[in-house]
């Protein structure tokens, strides 16, 4: 065989693991009062939730991947923040792989592992709900805890009872204007790094796959300056999850403990810890039709969970520092490549509720309704 041939050869078959694959989702979102993801309780309501993602891999060597995904998202808010990003870009490194052990390096944009579903959060037929459960897998606050850039290593280890996995990364957290929307009250401010962030995840799952559990753990610093007034941002949340699945039923709960700080020259600073958890059942009807139910709990500063100091600080209405969420939705997969959700949700409170739609906090309802219609293809 000449050289020719074997680099030819070889070419072939690193062509031959090349997959191409995207997504498309379209929402509207109707609620009777507040807006949601645009002008949802006006008119006919909202159609400005829109996903569309197109994903690459390639394995041009046995122990080498590279992957990236380009993701158009709009929640609401100007045309312009459909413009696609570069949503995960990494080259992934094998060290070793064998039966009973995997160990690996990662590195580029790596989607953080952050609770049971923030790793594949942006395409709805991985989610078990049209919006994932908001005390945990916040929309309003999304770019700080998607993902990194920097190196990541994860490990697999079988154990005799079932698997452990190991994922952890080292890098510098995206900081999109979601942030200084929800965070710093809209103030013009520059955010940037303060230095690299940490984020790490421990994950059981047993043999019969019918036990899940994981305990996520970050520390993310930034640096803001509004106007010349330099301040410090930070945020520690621990999570754990747990899921147990049956052939017909899946039950799932997370808890998380959420520290965030700002201190500094900022107009506002603040140091709280805020709980957030979530109770999920989940029924396979027929092999097309699934149906979920959900109670969502979020809690601002557990040191004031009625919101009542915070109101009386003239800050805000107290039921903007909760919100408890009541969900049920059906999903409709006729084919694997479609699927049509729907789900209802009655919310009191509006602490997860997205400044963007609603500037005025204090012209925002306590009890309110939402619905949501989805529909998604894939290739």
């Amino acid at each position: 065989m000449t050289a020719f041939t074997a680099t030819k050869g070889l070419a072939n078959d690193t062509l031959q693991t090349a997959q191409l694959h995207g997504f498309l989702s379209q929402a509207l979102v109707v609620t009777d009062d507040n807006d949601f993801f645009g002008p949802s309780s006006t008119g006919a309501g909202s159609a400005e939730y829109t996903e569309l993602g197109l994903n690459a891999s390639l394995r041009p060597y046995p122990n080498v991947l590279l992957a990236a995904q380009v993701l158009s998202r709009r929640a609401g808010g100007e045309g312009s923040d459909a413009k696609p990003t570069l949503d995960y870009g990494v080259v992934d490194y094998q060290l070793t792989s064998s039966h009973d052990r995997t160990l690996g390096v990662q590195a580029g944009r790596f989607k953080n592992p952050f609770g049971l579903y923030n790793q594949t959060r942006d395409m709805a037929f991985t989610r078990p709900s049209i919006l994932l459960p908001q005390s945990i897998y916040f929309d309003r606050t999304r770019s700080i805890g998607l993902a990194a850039d920097g190196i990541g290593v994860y490990a697999e280890q079988r154990v005799p009872a079932g698997t452990l996995r190991f994922r952890s990364g080292v890098g510098q957290p995206q900081t999109g204007s979601d942030l200084e929307e929800q965070l710093f009250w809209g103030a013009q401010a520059s955010i940037s790094a303060a230095g690299p962030s940490v984020i790490a995840q421990l994950l059981f799952e047993s043999d019969s796959g019918k036990f899940v559990a994981a305990l996520s753990a970050a520390d993310v610093n930034l640096d803001i300056d509004f106007s010349g007034q330099p301040a410090d941002f930070g945020f520690q949340p621990w999570i754990l999850s747990l899921q147990y699945n049956e052939d017909l039923w899946s039950v799932t709960g997370e808890y998380a403990l959420r520290n965030q700080y700002l201190h500094g020259s900022a107009p506002r600073t603040f140091d709280a810890t805020g709980e957030s958890w979530y109770l999920q059942y989940e029924r396979r009807l027929t092999p097309e039709w699934s149906w979920l139910l959900r109670y969502d709990s979020l809690v601002n500063d557990r040191q004031d969970r009625s919101g009542r100091q915070y109101e009386r600080s003239g800050l805000g209405p107290r039921y903007s520092q909760f919100a408890d969420d009541i969900t049920t939705g059906v999903q409709w997969m006729p084919t694997a490549n479609l699927m049509l959700a729907a789900e209802y949700h009655y919310i009191d409170g509006t602490g997860w509720l997205p400044t963007r739609d609603n500037a005025n906090p204090w012209e925002a309802s306590k009890h309110w309704n939402m619905l949501l219609l989805q529909l998604s293809l894939r290739f």
